[in-house]
């Protein structure tokens, strides 16, 4: 007990400060400052992963863009415009501009007559694995041989994580990439117009009133 009891120098008081201040730093820099340091690290690499990922979308979309005006600069340049109805041709000549996509849909809408000029309204919508495939379809679609004009067009892109074939992550955040493949969807909608002209056609139930006569 008298050990117990016995009080300690000046000296032994002074080691026991430095042993504590030692090992309150070192729980520190353990616990603390290393934790703090591999976070930064991790943040300063997501967002330097980010911003390469934003420049090649970007750049992207300005290709996009290019094209479009590319389009624009190409629409009724085509000579051949197809008699009333046309119709089928021009579903089949879609379904074979979109066969490479992933899904699509195509949607005709209404007819409108002005005189002999016949406007076949439609929409498409299709999604793509890869941007080649989506310069593809708008490049065959602007050098399309039958008259077609495209008055909107609009372009989205996804991107998912993939592990073992299945999506694991919609977007960047802390989860374990090993192994893992990040994957673009790219998802293109535009609303456009076939003409066709009544010489050469033949008239049927769903042939509008011409707004030429009705004036």
């Amino acid at each position: 007990m008298k050990i117990l009891s016995r009080e300690f120098s000046l000296k032994e008081k002074i080691l026991i400060l430095v042993l504590v201040l030692i090992l309150l730093a070192l729980a520190y820099y353990q616990f603390v400052d290393q934790p703090i340091r591999q976070a930064l690290a991790a943040a300063e690499a997501e967002e330097q992963s980010l911003t390469t990922e934003l420049t090649a979308v970007e750049a992207k979309l300005e290709k996009m863009r290019r094209m479009r005006e590319e389009l624009d600069a190409i629409i009724g340049k085509a000579t051949e415009m197809g008699s009333y109805n046309n119709s089928k041709a021009e579903l089949a000549l879609l379904n074979d501009y979109l066969a490479d996509t992933v899904k699509y849909n195509i949607s005709f809408a209404n007819v409108s007559r002005d005189g002999d000029q016949i406007r076949r309204n439609f929409s498409l919508q299709f999604t793509a694995s890869d941007y080649d495939t989506v310069e593809r379809v708008i490049s065959r679609l602007a050098t399309c041989p039958l008259r077609c004009q495209v008055s909107e067009m609009r372009c989205s892109i996804a991107r998912s994580w993939y592990r073992n074939g299945e999506v694991f992550a919609f977007y960047y955040g802390y989860y374990d990439y090993t192994d893992a493949e990040l994957v673009y969807t790219y998802t293109v909608s535009i609303t456009a117009t076939f003409f066709e002209t009544m010489v050469g056609g033949t008239a049927d139930q769903g042939l509008p009133q011409s707004s030429a006569a009705a004036n």
